[in-house]
């Protein structure tokens, strides 16, 4: 009798476990996987295709749609969307779904969850717009908008500020407020009334989007030309108020620190991750090799909006403000270089350096350069100039500045005869002492002389010099072309700085920054861009330089450069030069004078000129002259 008691009560206890069982988290459930379903969601976030996804009470056409319409505004950037945990109730379930958008300045990283409903053996989603970000609402809409950050300055000297944001003022078409064969038409008017070239004008306005406003140029507050007058009735026209990083003046060393404004379609498709139309950015020189130095990060604002304009902010990552880029350019030593050649109308150039540390304090061009930087990326033949460097050479192979050499009015070498500048002294013909050849620049006497020079003596007395070896100093520079000569027609004209001889002004004011200093100088600019010598050079010596020295401070007291002898203060060296060349059947020259006096050694270039004393001369004298009042 006790035995059926046992196995009866044995078999309620299964039943009633089989029971409990059935009531569990589905983990005995055969059904699909929610798992599964909620992965197919994320990978539909992802990629905005919701074919693969069932919904409860909509299509995947229509969440499509909506999806679409609320992160519209975030394009082009795409989320990335995984499924997380999956909690199950029966037959409902809820899965976390991460985020991740790679917006400009940051990511934007969140959780949302999803609500889904077995029916029929099928997972649906029941859609709603919180999945797609945080508690968003029916009818809200994701927008981003970008926080520019604020642009680095570009200081000079003393920490003095030379580039900053100043006020402007844009002058364009605002397509928005006129059609578009009438802002076409308004767009060929504003150009000719600015000066810009009105078919690219009109161009890049018809190609702009119905409400872009069209930039045309843009004028510095209180600088906008009394001739440009007629413009505010032009249908379409704005004048917008900004402020742009500028210079203190449009023409301060603008070739070389380049300009800001709006980035071009070739920079948007170079990097598009970098940069995005409407963006400001450095266009060109220093602004735009140290653009992302410069320009810092910028931040970003996600909001959610609503039809009324009202929202509220989401996200919000605050913008990096650029760091500044440390020149050692002198404001007022460029300022006084540039008014001094802002009369002299063909190309021209002043580089100021100071010897005891290379620093280049003017790099100043011309306004008949026309943009282009002679200052420190000229190439041209540097002349009787060059003979500071040849002098060196010489002197190495063993003259001294006693040792005669024939000065005669002219010498043929090859069949190519060479001559002395006209007006050149009669006094100073025949066997001279090498330092008198020098003062007076005897072409005959240097050129007599090549034959004590063999293989790479000249290329080395430059490289001593810090001439004719290249290297990245963080900004365009050209250190000049010496090279062995292929003939002794070419070693003739080498002598004198012509041949196939070349430097920028930069150069030879480092040539000449190194003979006073009595060592080889690197020349300076960006501070954080370390600089040192050229390996394997030889530089010159102090005894050297102190004998260069010598003879080109006899080029002052008694030379072609005696109109320095005057200027107060310590002795001042000097070297004048001209380099023929051709132009449209014309012979013409260029004019140079170098000078140092004191911790400051100068280069003047003019690109057509009679003489490096005539022309360059008093150019170096008012430069010297004010430089130390």
């Amino acid at each position: 009798m006790r035995a059926p008691r046992t196995i009866a009560g044995l078999t309620a206890t299964a039943l009633l476990g089989a029971l409990l069982a059935g009531c569990d988290d589905g983990s005995q459930d055969t059904g699909p996987d929610p798992r599964a379903a909620g992965q197919a969601l994320a990978g539909a976030l992802s990629s905005g295709d919701f074919a693969g996804v069932v919904f409860r009470g909509d299509t995947a056409g229509e969440v499509g749609a909506d999806f679409a319409d609320i992160v519209h505004d975030l394009a082009p950037a795409e989320p990335s969307v995984h499924a997380g945990t999956v909690r199950t109730d029966g037959a409902t379930a809820t899965v976390a779904l991460n985020w991740s958008w790679p917006l400009r300045g940051s990511d934007w990283s969140y959780a949302t969850r999803a609500r889904m409903t077995r029916v029929d053996g099928r997972w649906q989603v029941a859609w709603d717009p919180s999945i797609v970000a945080p508690d968003l609402r029916p009818r809200e809409r994701l927008t981003a908008t970008t926080v520019e950050p604020r642009r680095g300055r570009i200081l000079g000297a003393h920490g003095r500020v030379l580039v900053e944001a100043r006020p402007v003022v844009r002058f364009g078409i605002d397509k928005s407020k006129v059609g578009p064969a009438r802002a076409v038409a308004s767009a060929r008017q504003l150009a000719r009334i600015v000066g810009v070239d009105p078919a690219s004008y009109a161009r890049r306005v018809q190609a702009a989007g119905d409400q872009q406003f069209v930039e045309a140029i843009v004028y510095r507050v209180g600088q906008i030309p009394s001739s440009v007058d007629g413009y505010a009735d032009l249908p379409g026209f704005l004048a917008v108020a900004d402020r742009l990083p500028l210079a203190p003046t449009r023409e301060f060393a603008a070739p070389l620190l380049g300009s800001v404004g709006q980035v071009t379609a070739e920079m948007v498709q170079k990097d598009p991750e970098a940069y995005h139309p409407g963006d400001v950015a450095g266009l060109s020189g220093l602004e735009a090799r140290y653009d992302q130095q410069l320009r810092g990060t910028p931040g970003v604002v996600v909001r959610a909006a609503r039809p009324d304009r009202t929202g509220r902010v989401l996200h919000r990552q605050p913008a990096q403000a650029g760091e500044p880029l440390r020149l050692t350019l002198d404001e007022g030593l460029e300022t006084l270089a540039e008014h001094l050649l802002a009369r002299v109308r063909p190309a021209s150039a002043l580089v100021a350096i100071r010897p005891s540390t290379g620093e280049i304090l003017a790099a100043a061009n011309g306004p008949g350069n026309h943009g282009y930087n002679y200052a420190t990326y000229g190439q041209v033949a540097p002349g009787s100039t060059f003979k500071s460097v040849s002098g060196l050479a010489l002197l190495r192979a063993g003259l001294t500045p006693s040792t005669r050499v024939p000065c005669t009015p002219s010498i043929t070498v090859d069949g190519k005869r060479f001559e002395n500048y006209d007006g050149y002294p009669a006094d100073a013909l025949g066997r001279v002492p090498l330092r008198t050849a020098l003062a007076n620049s005897c072409n005959t006497a240097f050129i007599s002389q090549r034959g004590r020079l063999h293989g790479h003596d000249l290329a080395d007395a430059a490289a001593a010099l810090g001439m004719g070896v290249d290297h990245d100093l963080g900004f365009p520079a050209y250190f000049g072309h010496v090279a062995p000569a292929a003939s002794d027609t070419e070693a003739a004209a080498d002598m004198i700085g012509q041949g196939t001889v070349l430097a920028s002004p930069m150069a030879m004011a480092t040539v000449l920054a190194s003979i006073q200093s009595g060592t080889l100088v690197v020349p300076r600019l960006v501070t954080s861009v370390d600089v040192a010598p050229p390996d394997g050079v030889e530089p010159v010596s102090r005894s050297e330089a102190a004998t260069l020295r010598g003879l080109l401070r006899g080029v002052v007291t008694s030379g072609s450069g005696r109109a320095l002898l005057g200027l107060p203060g310590p002795p001042v060296i000097a070297k004048t030069g001209t380099a023929e060349f051709e132009s449209d059947g014309k012979t013409l020259t260029h004019a140079w004078m170098i000078g140092a006096q004191g911790d400051l050694a100068v280069a003047v270039f003019v690109d057509r000129g009679s003489s490096g004393s005539g022309t360059a001369g008093p150019i170096l004298e008012a430069f010297l002259r004010a430089a130390r009042s």
